[in-house]
């Protein structure tokens, strides 16, 4: 009688009790770390959390109208050129008319079609087509010798909009399934962060540098253990994240103070400033500097943490240096992508003030280090600088607990059937079987060579003799299999 032994998979056996008490020492190191670091950033998070008194704040309503003036919402039904309904009572006095756009739209609330105005920079751009819903201000009320004055104010865009989310979250849940709906509630969360603690502590004048990274680290912690669980693995991207924001808030402290960030180089800066004294602005752009690079660097932590973990499972005897190294060119990668990605971003969202300064007949320097130009390039740097040294950083870590875990990939199932002697040959992947013919009939996959025929590859399938040549079928299905 032949005899067999086999190898199977961690799924299939419990891990060692060397194994186990390995992991449990490296979750708890780990534990140590991070455990006394959430507790101190939940202590912060309460010492600073805003009081939500908005006394001294002047908001003004860029949106709020005077006593008759309205806003309306309609849907366009034609668009013609022609006399500016605003130019009434230029002809009137005997003056010319302007020409401009006029859409003919039928109001939300039910009536005749209303002339609205179109701006010219809208018409230049875009333009306004039939079945556009738009907003308009109706001024008709306090300017009774002009009863059409109907000025365009904005598009109505909330149905694409949802459409789009709605869209992203299928794709989303489609593809990660039940990860990707997790990550979804955790952006969600981020964002009750961001607009519960950090704007209005920004609003009261709480310290900028502090609710930056407190935010942050809040952020990271869930959305991180929400989406990819409680594990070794996201417990290192997290320790590696949370480098990467230590990083960057000094960097932001130092950067916003030297390169001279004031943050009044646009009209919304100028508005906070008129708002509340109690606004820093140059304390928002420190705070955004750290906030600003939350998804990118929590994208390489993750990534780098995975790619230790996978390397180790592929090669469990591999060094810690060989895998450092290894993962290491994973990271160089991931750097080298995500410049050209903070780049292109900023550049895509930038255009217009790009070809404007493009325009401008000054030296390349002065170019870029002058008002919002300036700002953009300090956070892209900013963040990219603590998103490059995260990366060893991460990598580091999680070779050490990788390593001290002792997390093993048993070697693939591998039967030995034979009328004695010992296996010569290699063990196929998976679950298949390696066998070497000793004698007599047998069931089994391919047996590689080292055979008593002098190291031939020997063949043994089900229901063909031993030693006949298989068919060109039985080869197909066996090199398939």
């Amino acid at each position: 009688m032949g005899h067999g032994h086999t190898h199977t998979h961690d799924a299939d056996v419990p891990p060692d009790p060397g194994t186990l008490a390995a992991r449990r020492k490296a979750n708890l190191l780990l534990a140590a770390i991070l455990l006394p670091v959430t507790v101190l950033t939940l202590v912060g998070m309460i010492a600073l959390w805003p009081s939500g008194d908005r006394s001294g704040v002047t908001v003004v309503d860029p949106y709020a109208t005077a006593p008759g003036v309205s806003f309306e919402t309609g849907t366009v039904q034609r668009v013609e050129t022609e006399t500016c309904p605003s130019s009434q009572s230029a002809i009137d006095a005997g003056g010319e008319g302007q020409q401009c756009m006029v859409a003919y739209t039928e109001p939300k609330s039910g009536g005749p079609l209303q002339p609205v105005e179109i701006t010219p920079e809208i018409a230049q751009s875009r333009g306004v087509e039939a079945g556009d819903s738009i907003r308009y201000l109706d001024l008709s009320r306090i300017m009774p010798d002009q009863p059409n004055t109907l000025i365009f104010v904005d598009f109505v865009r909330s149905v694409p909009m949802v459409l789009l989310a709605v869209l992203y979250a299928v794709v989303v849940v489609a593809v990660a399934r039940w990860r990707g709906f997790r990550a979804i509630l955790g952006l969600a969360g981020a964002f009750v962060v961001l607009a519960q603690f950090v704007l209005p502590g920004l609003v009261e004048g709480k310290p900028p540098l502090l609710l930056g990274l407190i935010g942050s680290v809040v952020i990271m912690v869930g959305v991180l253990y929400f989406a990819h669980g409680f594990s070794a693995r996201t417990s290192t991207a997290l320790l590696g994240t949370m480098f990467g924001l230590g990083v960057t808030a000094l960097m932001a402290g130092w950067a916003t103070d030297a390169a001279y960030l004031t943050g009044v180089g646009d009209e919304d800066t100028y508005q906070l400033v008129n708002m509340a004294d109690t606004i820093s602005l140059s304390g928002v752009i420190m705070c955004g500097l750290i906030i600003s690079g939350l998804g990118v660097l929590n994208d390489v932590t993750i990534t780098q943490s995975s790619a230790v973990w996978e390397m180790y499972e592929l090669a469990p005897q591999a060094s810690a240096r060989r895998l450092f190294t290894g993962a290491m060119r994973v990271g160089r990668d991931h750097i080298a992508s995500t410049v050209y990605t903070i780049a292109f971003a900023y550049a895509g969202a930038a255009l217009p003030v790009l070809i404007l300064v493009s325009l401008y007949e000054r030296p390349l320097f002065d170019t870029l280090s002058s008002g919002e130009l300036a700002e953009e390039i300090v956070r892209t740097l900013v963040g990219s600088i603590g998103l490059v040294l995260a990366i060893p950083m991460t990598t580091l870590i999680a070779v050490l607990v990788v390593k001290a875990t002792g997390i093993r990939r048993a070697p693939d199932v591998t039967v030995d059937v034979a009328g004695g002697g010992p296996l010569n040959g290699s063990s196929l992947p998976g679950d298949r079987t390696a066998a070497r013919y000793q004698g007599g009939n047998d069931v089994g996959a391919s047996v590689p060579g080292g055979a008593d025929d002098g190291g031939a590859s020997v063949p043994v399938l089900a229901g063909k003799p031993v030693g006949q040549p298989p068919t060109r079928r039985a080869r197909r299905r066996a090199e398939r299999d």
